[in-house]
């Protein structure tokens, strides 16, 4: 992979998670779904921007040092993007690729959708509203709509905390920025040695 290919994949990823990410805000409203299939949703959710929907501590400012630290990280993930693509490793810089441009799709998010939308409560969001967004910069929430309930399971009662209560298996909803995420972290350790080795 060279340098111009990691940045169309990059791009590509980009592009398409925010396309994908206006469309569902600005035609779903919050908790609103579409049945694809009895395993497959698209059901629009919001979050803080952490992993499986939990709040950072601090409210605004707890919101605003999580994002300042995912961009310093996103910077390092960059530089070493920028280091795996000289030194020619392949597989490195395509993982490091997708793992970019899913954490800068999120960013995005973070970043500047609660300046530019309103909210989706009751009604799908307007992108630049007259009034204003539903908030400030670094205070967006990050948008998901991927949801795949596989099956349901309930616990055995005999096991401990769990027993007896039922889950959905698959559970979490996300978005195309943290499946990029999740298929360049798989690429770094499927392929841990021969990466490592180049």
């Amino acid at each position: 992979m060279n340098g111009k290919k990691a940045l169309l994949l990059i791009l590509a990823v980009i592009l398409l998670d925010q396309a994908l990410k206006i469309y569902i805000k600005t035609h779903f409203h919050l908790g609103q779904s579409y049945h694809v299939t009895d395993w497959f949703q698209i059901l629009f959710v919001e979050n803080r921007g952490m992993a499986f929907g939990i709040e950072p501590k601090g409210g605004a400012t707890g919101k605003f040092i999580l994002t300042t630290l995912r961009i310093v990280a996103v910077a390092a993930i960059g530089y070493w993007l920028y280091v795996a693509l000289k030194q020619r490793q392949t597989l490195l810089a395509l993982s490091l690729s997708l793992i970019f441009a899913g954490a800068l799709g999120n960013i995005i998010d973070s970043v500047f959708y609660a300046k530019i939308f309103s909210d989706s409560f009751h009604e799908p969001a307007r992108l630049f509203p007259p009034e204003g967004g539903y908030g400030d910069w670094f205070q967006g929430k990050v948008v998901d709509m991927f949801y795949f309930p596989l099956f349901d399971i309930r616990f055995p009662r005999w096991l401990p905390i769990l027993g007896g209560k039922e889950y959905t298996f698959f559970n979490a909803i996300f978005n195309l920025a943290d499946a990029s995420i999740t298929i360049g972290v798989l690429i770094m350790i499927l392929f841990y040695k021969r990466i490592f080795k180049e």
